[in-house]
């Protein structure tokens, strides 16, 4: 309960004080580009629930029929302003709207697609026994994932056989040890990261 109360304070709060940014961003992103403003994407939530997670789109409408994967920095799917956008992980902050409704939660694993969420073993299922985040330690780990894939002969193969594991890894870590403490430690650690970068 203490964590709901957190997670809701923290993404209203955050919503007003983004709302500037939002609209600027939003602007552009209809300027730039054909297609809505916001990319909405099926994801595996807690207990196997499928939810639609919110981004700003960065790429060009349909570009999913091309593969679920971002490959490198300069995919040629992703528009100018989702360039810009997706450097900053601005492309994310509409997840605090995906919070406010019950479906996410600050801190937790990353909510994956059916596709590679019914590849998982069952111990790597209980990722799915907490709700899925925003921000998470392997977010911050495999923050140049992109480019990872973009160094692999066969970069789904590639995701499956050696990122997805790692991440998971470090997910699993989180559900059997996760406090509010670590929440905090973790979002002041994203924002180091995305202030650094």
């Amino acid at each position: 309960m203490l964590k709901r109360i957190f997670d809701v304070i923290l993404s209203f709060f955050g919503l007003i004080v983004l709302s500037p940014v939002f609209i600027i961003l939003m602007i552009w992103i209809k300027l730039d580009s054909k297609g809505p403003i916001f990319y909405r994407q099926v994801r595996v939530g807690l207990n196997g629930r499928d939810f639609y997670l919110l981004k700003f789109r960065s790429m060009r409408t349909g570009a999913d029929k091309y593969g679920l994967l971002t490959i490198g920095g300069k995919d040629p799917r992703i528009t100018n302003s989702g360039f810009f956008i997706r450097k900053y992980k601005l492309d994310e902050f509409p997840q605090l709207i995906n919070v406010i409704k019950g479906d996410m939660s600050l801190v937790g694993p990353r909510p994956e697609v059916r596709k590679y969420v019914d590849l998982y073993t069952s111990d790597q299922l209980r990722v799915l026994s907490v709700k899925p985040g925003i921000t998470d330690n392997a977010s911050i780990v495999f923050r140049n994932e992109n480019d990872l894939l973009k160094d692999a002969e066969n970069p789904e193969e590639f995701y499956i056989r050696e990122i997805m594991p790692t991440k998971l890894k470090y997910n699993i870590e989180y559900v059997d040890s996760h406090s509010l403490f670590k929440d905090l430690e973790l979002i002041f650690k994203t924002f180091s990261v995305i202030i650094l970068k």
